[in-house]
């Protein structure tokens, strides 16, 4: 007769069980397994390996560059850094088991206790792995997951982050801590042997990630009404790598006081300020950074927050101008931005950061980086570029318009409202029963116009 060694589910105290409201305890448990502890001022000291099969040199040094400082933006303490060259990848591992002996070695020797990898490792690959080296393992996905974790201060972006954690750490129950496959003590007179810790914990995150799910979705009709509320105003979507300094662009650009620090992803959430009033309201949207293999269950968690660049009027693309990798970073800014299907909006390019350059970048380069879309190269501490960047700013909103002449009666006065609020009138001519007006306006706020005077007839 098989005998199980149980015990209770309370006297479990490796890993702190997700019910009774200890799921932050789980996740806190995770996250200092599996990254470095962002609530240590130390934090967790870490060898970074850079892998990949590039060959260009500054590219694979600029790779390197990014994962480290991603690593100590979190909390952790690089203590060794390294590029290692992937040929072709191990379906255990993903490195081969002499090339990841080696690479633990070397971590030891550097008093590392986690090694951080810059790629992105399955569970198996990583549990796989660290069986293998007898050390903690960290992949990409994780040391972003804890950069976003640190920087979402709203509920709404919490509750993206959370998501996106969950969903990366349920796969990976099996992984954590001691003792995860003994059943729990249940019911003598049970036919089966009870849910093993693991199977309980996972059940459990399951119901905490419905649970999210709900209240995200609860929050994005909120949302949806506030975009309804600026449909009919033109709308300016700031989109680029992280830390190009789009904020500082937006706090130059609409005198607003964001936090601008020079770190990735100080911006989750959607920031909206208004550019002018003048003629119409302008909205300047600041977005969510992009990354190198930004992980897909983060493009999915912020797909709400993303989709007010597939609303906009105009992608104001920014790049950092002083960085070597500014082409990749287009790059990669561009390919995302085709893989939300926002491809076919018009777009202004601004080149920042220029101070930092010991000459302004050639005219000739950036109109070909650009491909025939207007562009604009300066620092955000330039104020009469700045100036100079909003006035073509406004001229680019107000090419979109539209023109149309309508009379409104007095007694429309919720159509006046509107027409005032949104559009430009170029003449106007009173009689006694309304007003004639020429007006210049979004495509959105005409048809309102008329359909608004369609049902005043």
């Amino acid at each position: 007769m098989l005998k199980f060694n149980s015990r209770p589910v309370s006297e479990h105290s490796e890993v702190p069980l997700a019910d009774d409201g200890q799921l932050e305890k789980l996740i806190e448990h995770w996250r200092v397994r599996e990254a470095a502890d962002v609530a240590s001022e130390h934090g967790s000291a870490c060898y970074v390996v850079s892998i990949g099969a590039e060959r260009d040199p500054s590219a694979r040094a600029a790779q390197l560059a990014e994962i480290v400082a991603l690593v100590q933006h979190q909390g952790g303490r690089v203590v060794g850094k390294e590029l290692c060259h992937l040929g072709r990848p191990n379906a255990r591992t993903l490195l081969g088991t002499g090339t990841a002996q080696a690479l633990a070695d070397r971590a030891r020797e550097h008093g590392a206790t986690m090694l951080v990898l810059d790629a992105e490792l399955s569970p198996s690959q990583a549990r796989n792995l660290e069986d293998a080296v007898g050390i903690a393992v960290c992949d990409r996905e994780a040391i972003i997951l804890n950069v976003f974790l640190q920087h979402a201060r709203t509920r709404r972006a919490k509750v993206q982050v959370e998501i996106a954690q969950l969903e990366y750490l349920r796969p990976r129950i099996r992984g954590v801590g001691l003792d995860m496959d003994q059943q729990t003590g249940g019911n003598k007179n049970a036919r089966g042997p009870g849910e093993t810790a693991s199977e309980l914990m996972a059940r459990k995150l399951d119901d905490r990630l419905k649970e999210l799910k709900k209240t995200l979705l609860s929050g994005e009709t909120s949302s949806l009404v506030q975009r309804q509320q600026r449909s009919g105003c033109k709308r300016i979507a700031l989109v680029g790598y992280t830390n190009a300094g789009k904020t500082s662009l937006m706090n130059a650009l609409t005198k607003a006081e964001l936090s601008a620090r020079d770190m990735p992803f100080e911006t989750l959430d959607t920031t909206s300020r208004c550019l002018t009033r003048h003629g119409g309201e302008i909205v300047v949207s600041d977005t969510v950074g992009f990354i190198r293999r930004l992980p897909e269950r983060l493009l999915a968690s912020f797909q709400s927050t993303l989709s007010e660049i597939n609303e906009a009027s105009l992608l104001l693309i920014v790049v950092d101008a002083a960085d070597p990798e500014r082409e990749l970073q287009l790059r990669t800014t561009l390919q995302l931005i085709e893989k939300m299907g926002a491809q076919q909006l018009p777009r202004f390019y601004v080149f920042n950061k220029v101070d930092r350059l010991p000459q302004v970048p050639d005219h000739e380069r950036l109109a070909a980086a650009c491909d025939g879309h207007p562009f604009a190269a300066l620092s955000t501490r330039d104020a009469p570029a700045v100036a100079a960047l909003e006035a073509r700013l406004i001229l680019a909103m107000r090419s979109q318009e539209e023109e149309l002449t309508a009379f409104v009666p007095y007694t429309a006065t919720s159509t006046l409202s509107l027409i005032y609020a949104n559009c430009r009138v170029a003449s106007s001519e009173a009689s006694d029963t309304g007003l004639t007006l020429q007006l210049q306006g979004p495509p959105a706020v005409m048809s309102r116009i008329k359909h608004s005077l369609g049902e005043t007839k």
